[in-house]
């Protein structure tokens, strides 16, 4: 395995933050951050664009998000196993240069379709995006075991989480104020999501080269095919496959809130969309320091006794929202000002960041592990079986959620059944692989 030489001298006591300082992992980072921002500011004021400011006849405002998420996730079902197979057979830092040149080429398009309002083209754009994401997941999460050392591994994984949530937020956030600017909101994305392209491709020529983990793998180009190869592949070893299906639920159960968010802060919460995006922040800070807290937590190893940990937390402070949100008086539409000097907010609003933290606690060791346990020659082709089934989580995640609506479920029922879902799949989980408890009980004597 090769390493660069310039961190080959770096303290197991050194901090995660410490990794941002250093060549192997800091450029790295701000070019995944930059892709993940860049992501969502175009995604969000696409939806703001459709949604508040044009009349497509085609593409009914009730189902303009919709239509969005699904063409972003589609090309992780369609294109996930190829992307594996690219990740495993070339230098990693040349493929991310790649996919940073590829998605200069996508805003650039991107920038004619919100300058000239063709809604059409903006549509591809979003599909383009979805496979430069594609393309780029398999290469991050297989970059890290290269790079970085096993005691690392957890840290490394914390900040690249907390960034891609912090990432989530500030292109939210960024996309929603830019598009809103009156006469010029349409121009100020287009250079924005150009502007954060040729950023994350200028962070990308600092990445340093390396081996290729199997240079001699001939790519199956057929995407069907390959992915039931990439999906045997995972399961080959019990312990990583089942992890995996921890992961994918973790993203299952996020999805549930973060699609609900507008609702719940409607028809729920009574507020705005200062609120709704207000409850966006609280769960990408809550994500966000939960993955930071698991290199402390971990004491510099792998530890995935702290699954269980955050599973029990999620399940309770899920829980707990529902009960918090259930009693709400009925009253007019409220702004963040209102909303958070209202004492009975405030209990929504620590469920909300106790959630998001334990789940930041129960992923961040979860893909250590499959970092740490999966061949070098095949870590990307198994990460993409992991993308493959969290975006099959996620769709089932939208449909299961819409069902519950449909049968007349409150939105706080929806939250409650999520969380005793929870409860039960991660038990199935951590019975069918019993380290995980067994790692909590060691982590909990303090072994």
């Amino acid at each position: 395995m090769n390493r660069p030489t310039d961190d080959s001298l770096i303290s197991r006591e050194a901090n995660q933050f410490a990794l941002l300082h250093q060549r192997r992992f800091g450029p790295f980072f701000w070019t995944q951050f930059c892709g993940a921002a860049n992501d969502n500011l175009f995604k969000f004021a696409f939806t703001v664009m459709v949604t508040y400011q044009l009349s497509v006849s085609w593409l009914p405002v009730s189902l303009a998000g919709l239509v969005i998420g699904a063409l972003f996730i589609l090309p992780f079902l369609l294109f996930s196993a190829t992307s594996g197979q690219l990740a495993d057979r070339y230098d990693h830092a040349t493929l991310m240069r790649f996919v940073k040149n590829f998605e200069i080429g996508i805003m650039a398009l991107g920038a004619v379709g919100f300058v000239t309002h063709q809604v059409p083209v903006l549509l591809l754009c979003t599909f383009l995006m979805g496979l430069h994401s594609t393309l780029f997941g398999p290469v991050k999460f297989a970059y890290l075991p290269q790079v970085l050392k096993e005691h690392e591994l957890t840290g490394g994984n914390g900040m690249v989480e907390m960034g891609t949530f912090v990432a989530i937020l500030l292109g939210n956030v960024a996309g929603g104020l830019l598009v809103a600017i009156p006469e010029v909101g349409h121009t100020s994305v287009a250079i924005a999501c150009v502007a954060v392209a040729v950023l994350g491709r200028w962070t990308s020529a600092g990445i340093p080269s390396l081996t290729a983990a199997n240079p001699e793998l001939k790519i199956n180009w057929n995407p069907f095919t390959e992915t039931l190869h990439n999906l045997r592949l995972a399961k080959a070893n019990r312990s990583v496959f089942i992890t995996l299906i921890g992961i994918s639920w973790m993203w299952f159960f996020g999805a549930i809130f973060l699609s609900q968010f507008p609702s719940f802060a409607k028809e729920v919460l009574h507020g705005d969309a200062q609120v709704a995006s207000l409850l966006l922040v609280l769960f990408s800070v809550g994500i966000g320091t939960g993955s930071l807290l698991c290199e402390t937590l971990s004491r510099g190893r792998i530890e995935i006794g702290l699954s269980p940990l955050g599973a029990m937390g999620m399940t309770l402070f899920a829980v707990d929202l529902c009960v918090a949100a259930s009693h709400l008086p009925v009253s007019e539409l409220m702004g963040i000002n209102a909303f958070v000097t209202q004492t009975e907010h405030w209990r929504i609003m620590a469920d909300l960041v106790l959630l998001s933290l334990f789940a930041g606690i129960y992923s961040v060791p979860m893909y250590a592990l499959i970092q740490q346990q999966s061949h070098n020659a095949e870590c990307a082709r198994v990460i993409a079986a992991n993308n493959i089934i969290n975006a099959l989580f996620m769709i089932a995640s939208s449909l299961i959620a819409g069902a519950m609506l449909g049968a007349g479920l409150g939105i706080p029922e929806v939250i409650f059944w999520t969380g005793v879902a929870n409860a039960t799949v991660t038990l199935a989980v951590f019975v069918a692989e019993p380290s995980y408890l067994r790692q909590l009980a060691a982590w909990l004597r303090g072994v």
